[in-house]
C-alpha cells in the first residue's frame, strides 16, 4: 500500500487505489489472509473487553464515592452518550472502512496530499505508554488475587504493609509485570480467533458471572441498604456542595472518566473495527459495547458500596479503596477469603482483557506498517514493552525519587500523559478527521457507519458531532492541565 497522500479516496468504500483493501460493492473484506472475528458475539465481547478495565472496577467506584454517588453516576452516563459514544463510532468506522489498524487506516482514507497518516505514530506511542504502566497495575491485581486466595491477609492488621511491601520490592514487581506481559503476548500469538477472541470471550463470560454473584452477596449484607441508597438514589446536593471538590471539578471528572472508560483516542478500538464485517451498523454496536462497559462499572459499585457501608468503611478513600480498604472489608465478612478472591479475580480478568486488546493493536500495527508476520511482531514488541515497563516497576522503589511536582511518581506521570493527553487529543483527531472536508469527511463517515442493518447514526447530531464534541474535548484537555500549570506557577 502506498503511504501518505498517494491514495485518493473520495468516499468510504472508494478504495480502488488501495490494493486488496475493500470490495466497495459487496463491502466484504478482500484482504488475503486477513484475520477476523468468527462471529458478531466475538466482536462485541472483545471490544467490550478492551473498554472494560480498571477504569470500571477500580477507578469508577472510588471517584463515585469521592464525588457524590448516584448523581455523579448520572453525569458519567451523560458524557458517555454525548462525548464517548460518537468517538467510539468514529474509531470503528475508520478501522472498518480501511480494514487496517491505525498504521495504515489514515493512509487509506485521507485525501491526497494531506498528512493525517502521521497520527499513526501518536497512536502507537499512546498504546505503548498505556501498557508501560498498565502491565504493572494489572500485575497488582494478579498479585492480590493470589495473596487473597492463599490467605495472606488473614489476621493482617495493617493491609497497607502488604501493598507497600509488594510495590517496594523490585523483584516481585518485575515478576508480576513479566507474568502479565508473557500471558498477554502468548494469547496474541495464538491469533485473532484462536487466541484473542476465544480467551477474551471466556474471560468476559466469567467476569459477568462472578460480578453478578458478588453483587447479590454484597446487596444482601446487613446494613448495606445505606450504601445502596448512596449509590442508586441521586442527591444533587452532593454535586453542588461537595466538601472535596467544586462542581466544575466534578463535571471534569465525569467527562474524563467517560473517555477513560471506553479506551478511545489511541486506536485501541479502531483495530477491532478492522476485523468487522459490514452487515451491522456501527451506532448500534457502539451502544451495546458502551452499555456493557457501563454495566460492569455499575455492578462494581453494587459490590463495593453496600459492603463499605455495612462494615463502616468510608467509600471516598480514593485509589486506596481497592488495595487498602476492601481487604479489610473482606476480612470482616463471612467467607471473606472466598468473596475477596472472586473480587480480585474479576479485577484481574478486567485488566487482562484490556492488556490483551492493546497488545493485539500493537502487534497488528507492526504487521500492517512493516509487513511483519505475527510471530516476528511479537518477538520484537514483547521484550521492548517489558523493557519500557521497567521505569514504572522501579518507580515505587529504586526510582521512587523520580517525580514531577504536581503530577507525582513515574506511574502517575505515565498515567497523566495517557489519560489527560493521548486519549483526549487522540479523540479530537478522530472527530476532526471524520467531520472535516480536509479529512475523511462527514459523508464518508456516515456512509461507513450506516452500512448494514441496525441503529443509524443520528444525522441530526451533525452539528453537535462537528462542533460540540471537539469543544467538549478541548475543555477536558485544558481543565486537565490547568491545575498542573497553576501549581507550577505557585498559584
Amino acid at each position: 500500500m502506498a503511504s501518505g497522500g498517494n491514495i485518493s479516496v473520495s468516499s468510504v468504500g472508494d478504495t480502488a487505489g488501495v490494493a486488496g483493501a475493500v470490495d466497495a460493492k459487496s463491502g466484504s473484506n478482500t484482504l488475503e489472509g486477513r484475520e477476523g472475528f468468527s462471529n458478531r458475539l466475538g466482536f462485541l465481547l472483545i471490544s467490550a473487553g478492551c473498554a472494560i478495565g480498571l477504569g470500571n472496577i477500580w477507578r469508577f467506584p472510588y471517584i463515585t464515592g469521592e464525588y457524590g454517588g448516584a448523581a455523579f453516576v448520572l453525569l458519567i452516563v451523560l458524557f458517555l452518550l454525548v462525548l464517548g459514544l460518537p468517538v467510539l463510532v468514529m474509531e470503528f468506522a475508520v478501522g472498518r472502512a480501511s480494514y487496517r489498524s491505525t498504521a495504515r487506516s489514515f493512509d487509506a482514507l485521507e485525501p491526497r496530499g494531506t498528512k493525517w497518516h502521521r497520527f499513526k505514530w501518536v497512536t502507537i506511542v499512546g498504546n505503548y505508554l498505556l501498557m508501560m504502566f498498565y502491565t504493572s497495575v494489572c500485575g497488582w491485581m494478579v498479585a492480590y488475587l493470589f495473596k487473597m486466595a492463599t490467605g495472606t491477609f488473614d489476621g493482617t492488621e495493617d493491609v497497607a504493609v502488604v501493598f507497600s511491601s509488594m510495590t517496594g520490592n523490585p523483584l516481585e514487581m518485575t515478576g508480576w509485570m513479566l507474568l502479565v506481559t508473557v500471558m498477554g503476548f502468548a494469547i496474541c500469538a495464538m491469533g485473532v480467533q484462536k487466541g484473542v477472541e476465544r480467551i477474551t470471550k471466556y474471560m468476559m463470560a466469567a467476569l459477568f458471572i462472578f460480578l453478578a454473584v458478588l453483587c447479590v452477596r454484597s446487596c444482601l449484607l446487613e446494613g448495606g441498604e445505606e450504601g445502596l441508597a448512596f449509590y442508586l438514589l441521586p442527591n444533587f446536593d452532593n454535586l453542588f456542595n461537595n466538601p472535596s471538590a467544586s462542581f466544575p471539578e466534578i463535571v471534569y471528572a465525569a467527562m474524563s472518566q467517560a473517555v477513560f472508560m471506553l479506551s478511545i483516542g489511541i486506536g485501541s478500538m479502531s483495530i477491532f473495527g478492522s476485523y468487522m464485517t459490514r452487515d451491522r451498523r456501527l451506532m448500534g454496536e457502539a451502544v451495546r459495547i458502551a452499555g456493557l462497559d457501563t454495566l460492569v462499572a455499575i455492578m462494581a459499585g453494587l459490590i463495593i458500596f453496600p459492603a463499605c457501608f455495612a462494615y463502616g468503611i468510608n467509600p471516598d478513600s480514593g485509589p486506596n479503596l481497592v488495595f487498602l480498604t476492601l481487604p479489610h472489608v473482606f476480612e470482616q465478612m463471612p467467607l471473606g477469603q472466598l468473596w475477596g478472591t472472586l473480587f480480585f479475580l474479576c479485577l484481574a480478568f478486567a485488566a487482562l482483557s484490556t492488556v490483551i486488546a492493546v497488545f493485539e493493536n500493537i502487534v497488528r500495527f507492526s504487521m500492517d506498517q512493516w509487513n511483519m508476520t505475527r510471530k516476528r511482531s511479537i518477538a520484537i514488541n514483547a521484550p521492548l514493552l517489558a523493557l519500557f515497563s521497567m521505569p514504572c516497576v522501579l518507580g515505587f522503589s529504586i526510582w521512587s525519587g523520580v517525580q514531577i511536582p504536581g503530577i507525582g511518581d513515574i506511574q502517575s506521570i505515565e498515567d497523566f500523559l495517557v489519560s489527560n493527553n493521548f486519549l483526549v487529543l487522540g479523540s479530537l483527531v478522530f472527530v476532526l478527521f471524520c467531520t472535516r472536508k480536509a479529512g475523511w469527511g462527514w459523508k464518508g463517515f456516515i456512509e461507513e457507519a450506516d452500512r448494514g442493518v441496525g441503529m443509524r447514526y443520528p444525522k441530526l447530531l451533525y452539528g453537535w458531532t462537528k462542533y460540540g464534541v471537539p469543544l467538549l474535548i478541548i475543555v477536558v484537555f485544558v481543565v486537565g492541565w490547568a491545575p498542573k500549570i497553576m501549581y507550577w506557577l505557585g498559584m
